[in-house]
Parts: structure tokens; C-alpha cells; sequence
């Protein structure tokens, strides 16, 4: 008979293991030295975080949610919010792991589900990690593994978990809007120096259609370049200890100066508050 592993504090150190993972791949450890806040943070995707240390504080228009060590945070549709990451005191280091589900994940989990999907329910989720510990933990030996396929399917099984709880908004597809496949383009190279022309040859689109479209989903494309890079910097600054000199090279800016001063703008937040450097 096969061992059952408890859940509890040994699942949040073994996920803080992640850390020093050689095998990453879907995932991202989050940490910040300095407690600090930041205004308008985009999530364009379905994604869970696990506090590990410190704590989370959330709120969007609709909701003001607290997270503590062990807490899952689910984040079922795309949404702005505003968040304060508390270090920890006797650490002095806030940790999460975040997942994101991807699309195979999502795509692999309707496939599963049988019940109906409704696009009700909030965007935002507190849940008990300890609840979903096989889950995760079979997520983990698997990404540890290097076994990256049963990784996924173990994040599908999670998703069908979380759905259990009427989380089915997850599963709903998103609508289909330019603007985000362009900002997926800019993330996944933003220190390239984009132009227009890029975008109509990877997409097989005119300037005139692009401009059309962009302006009937309320922006343009300028803006989304710049959202898009200064995303990935916040990324950067989370889960790297460069400086902010280097974040900055690394999503296109030559000027730290103009960078600080764009992504205080956009976030709130000085880059440097976070302390990872």
C-alpha cells in the first residue's frame, strides 16, 4: 500500500524547493525583500500563486482579498488589480510560487470536464493549498523530473479540482482580441525594437486593418508595446536579483532613467522598492 503524503507545512517546503530548481519550466518564484505596492497590475491569463512567505494583500474593483504562508491564490479570468507584498519578518523575504495555466492546461481540463462552464464566479480566489496537495505534489515530482507532459496533465487534474469548487470560469476561452496576441509577441522578445512593420508581416495584417482593430478594442499600438515590456520588467525585477540597470536593457530601454520613470508611472512603484538587486 502506497504511502500517502501529508499535507501541510512539508508541501510548502518542498515547494519552496523550486527555488534552486534546475528543471523550471511553467512556473515562477516570485520574491521581494522591501514591502511595497503596485497599482494596476495586468494578469491576462488564468494562473494560481502559493504564499510560501510573507504575506498578499489584492484587491480589484470588485474584491479585497488577504493571502498568508500556505494560502492558494486563484486567479480564474483576466483582471487588474492592485497589490502589497508584506516580506516576512523573521526572514525578512516575501516568496510565492506562480503557475499559470496555459492554454493546454485549460484546453486539456474542458476536455475533462463534463458539467457545464459557466463565465459566473469571482476573479478572484483564496483556497487552503493543503487541499489540493496530491495535485501538487504530482505536479512537482513530475516538473522536478524533468517529466514535463505529466506535468501539465497534472496542472489539468488541479484545474478540474479547482472547477469541483465552482472555479469553472477558468475554462471559459477568452475572446479573441489583437491586442493580446500582439502582447504576447512583445513578451516573448521585448528588447527588440518593434515596429509597426513587425507586427503587420508576422500577422498578415495592413497598417491600416491594424490600426482599425487596435482602435476598436481601445488602444494602440504604442501602448501595448510599452505595457507589454514594462510586464515583462516587473517579471524581471520579481524573479531575478539583476539591477534595475540590467531589467531595463533586457525589455528594450537604453535609458534607466526613462525606464524608472515609466514603470513608476505605470505601476506606482519604484523598480528599486522591490530589493531583489
Amino acid at each position: 500500500m502506497n504511502a500517502v503524503v501529508a499535507p501541510g507545512p512539508s508541501l510548502l517546503v518542498r515547494l519552496g524547493a523550486l527555488v534552486d530548481c534546475t528543471r523550471a519550466e511553467g512556473y515562477a518564484c516570485i520574491t521581494a525583500r522591501h514591502e511595497h505596492g503596485a497599482h494596476a497590475v495586468d494578469i491576462d491569463h488564468p494562473c494560481i500563486a502559493i504564499v510560501l512567505r510573507g504575506r498578499k494583500q489584492v484587491r480589484t474593483h470588485a474584491q479585497a482579498l488577504e493571502f498568508a504562508p500556505g494560502d492558494l491564490f486563484l486567479i480564474a479570468r483576466r483582471c487588474r488589480m492592485d497589490v502589497v507584498n508584506i516580506p516576512d519578518p523573521d526572514s525578512g523575504l516575501y516568496l510565492t510560487v506562480t503557475i499559470p495555466l496555459c492554454e493546454e492546461v485549460l484546453a486539456a481540463a474542458r476536455l475533462l470536464w463534463s458539467e457545464p462552464i459557466t463565465g459566473r464566479g469571482d476573479d478572484l480566489a483564496r483556497l487552503d493549498s493543503a487541499d489540493f496537495a496530491p495535485e501538487l505534489q504530482h505536479w512537482l515530482a513530475s516538473l522536478q523530473a524533468g517529466h514535463y507532459t505529466e506535468a501539465r496533465l497534472a496542472l489539468a487534474a488541479l484545474t478540474v479540482a479547482l472547477c469541483r469548487r465552482g472555479h469553472t470560469t477558468m475554462l471559459v476561452p477568452p475572446p479573441a482580441r489583437l491586442a493580446m496576441r500582439i502582447r504576447d509577441l512583445i513578451r516573448a522578445d521585448p528588447a527588440r525594437d518593434w515596429q509597426s512593420q513587425h507586427i503587420e508581416t508576422t500577422l498578415g495584417l495592413s497598417g491600416a486593418t491594424l490600426r482599425r482593430r487596435l482602435a476598436g478594442e481601445g488602444t494602440g499600438l504604442r501602448e501595448i508595446i510599452a505595457a507589454a515590456r514594462l510586464a515583462c520588467a516587473m517579471d524581471l525585477l520579481y524573479t531575478t536579483d539583476w539591477p534595475v540597470k540590467t531589467v531595463a536593457a533586457r525589455v528594450g530601454y537604453r535609458s534607466v532613467a526613462s525606464f524608472s520613470r515609466r514603470f513608476s508611472e505605470r505601476y506606482g512603484l519604484d523598480p528599486a522598492r522591490i530589493g531583489n538587486a
